[in-house]
């Protein structure tokens, strides 16, 4: 048995076997937003829905201009938002049962961090040349925070496509994900444009194959009959943009690409590097440099094998693709943690699924796991009990439906 460190101590004394996660019909999250901003504010609101999303596999091959996987999917942020009709804008989170008031001028430190997203838009938007006015809202909604389903991307391109709906601003989605980026990289987190194109561009019941370089994109059906895609929630949370172990990633991608260059190869980013490039420099970057963009090379291969097995309805490839990520994930690009190192050493084990890996940056979050449909129930409770008996922690899961992205929902 791999020796493990848990982040917890073992606690068997419980009752509750194992938990599937409440789900929020979004007829009833949107009441919710509505009642609350209208115990807050006046005028009638517009109301913008912005989903979580998954990616099936490509993970940190996006800011390496590889080719990425995701999908938006049925967990949600709800905003009800208005101009304020003055310079400061009051947002309402009410998730966090928090109100902030801020202005251009306010100093982001001092906000608290989900402000701080907004906050930076505001900043984003004023240096492209627009004047946004004051915005007054609410959001919130079922997206589980720090799980690696990019809450801060739903977060960033649902407030631009609320501002920009409000005050006439002419933006392309292509243009409100690059805002949606830069203000994550005012936050501290150097991410690519998946999560953003994921929030923006998602299909129902499509994944999103997206070319990184390019931005091209073709959508692609998302069905095994018989099957279903299913999150385990960790509930181990990360914060990428406060860990410096995201970023430093991304150095060392662009170091090893650096050293190609100096080999004479003409590399922008480790699209550009075949392994017989990184091997000839194999001496000249660190073992984990070597190692992690060995990994981004084979990830990227990955997706194209994956894609394929999603056309050829060829699901046994589809659940090794997912298991050989996430080995690479922990070994190689070393972003997983114990507790999803269990989960997927659990469904590696089960018979009832095919696949598993971590989602996300990594260092805490949800793994995603390719399951029997008809098998989910007992296959959760069997895992979730050996998850908790070994940690201590009570894990959930759900299962998730691929929906479209950020649009305007009708009042009720």
């Amino acid at each position: 048995m791999d020796s493990m460190t848990f982040s917890t101590t073992k606690n068997t004394n419980f009752k509750c076997r194992y938990t599937q996660a409440p789900a929020t019909k979004p007829a009833k999250m949107k009441d919710t937003i509505l009642e609350h901003y209208h115990r807050h504010f006046d005028g009638h609101p517009i109301l913008v829905v912005a989903p979580g999303r998954i990616n099936i596999i490509g993970e940190h091959t996006d800011y390496n201009e590889g080719f990425v996987l995701p999908a938006a999917i049925d967990k949600c942020l709800h905003f009800a938002l208005a101009n304020s009709g003055e310079e400061q804008s009051t947002i309402c989170a009410a998730g966090y049962g928090e109100t902030v008031r801020f202005s251009a001028n306010t100093p982001q430190n001092e906000l608290p961090v989900w402000a701080r997203y907004i906050h930076a838009i505001f900043a984003e938007l004023t240096e492209r040349g627009h004047t946004p006015r004051g915005i007054q809202g609410v959001f919130g909604g079922d997206i589980p925070i720090g799980a690696g389903l990019s809450s801060s991307a739903a977060l960033c391109c649902g407030f631009v496509f609320g501002i920009a709906a409000l005050q006439q601003l002419d933006f392309s989605r292509v243009e409100m994900a690059h805002i949606g980026q830069a203000a994550e990289h005012r936050t501290g987190l150097n991410c690519g444009l998946m999560d953003q194109y994921a929030v923006l561009f998602g299909k129902k019941d499509q994944v999103l194959y997206l070319d990184c370089r390019s931005l091209q994109y073709r959508y692609a059906p998302l069905r095994y009959p018989g099957h279903s895609w299913v999150l385990i929630n960790s509930n181990v949370k990360h914060q990428l943009a406060a860990a410096p172990g995201y970023n430093d990633r991304r150095e060392s991608c662009e170091k090893v690409v650096a050293a190609v260059r100096q080999n004479g190869v003409a590399a922008h980013s480790l699209r550009d590097v075949r392994a017989e490039a990184l091997e000839a420099v194999r001496k000249k970057i660190t073992t984990v440099e070597y190692q992690r963009a060995a990994y981004v090379l084979e990830e990227n291969a990955r997706v194209v094998q994956m894609v394929e097995a999603l056309k050829n309805g060829n699901i046994q490839t589809a659940g090794n693709l997912l298991f050989q990520s996430h080995e690479g994930l922990r070994h190689q690009y070393e972003v997983t943690i114990p507790e999803l190192d269990l989960l997927v050493k659990l469904a590696r084990k089960d018979p009832a699924i095919l696949g598993a890996r971590q989602i996300g940056g990594g260092f805490g979050g949800c793994t995603l796991n390719l399951v029997k449909k008809e098998e989910v129930a007992a296959c959760m409770a069997r895992i979730l009990l050996a998850y908790r008996e070994e940690t201590g922690i009570a894990a959930e899961f759900f299962p998730v439906k691929i929906e479209d992205g950020v649009h305007l929902a009708a009042p009720s």
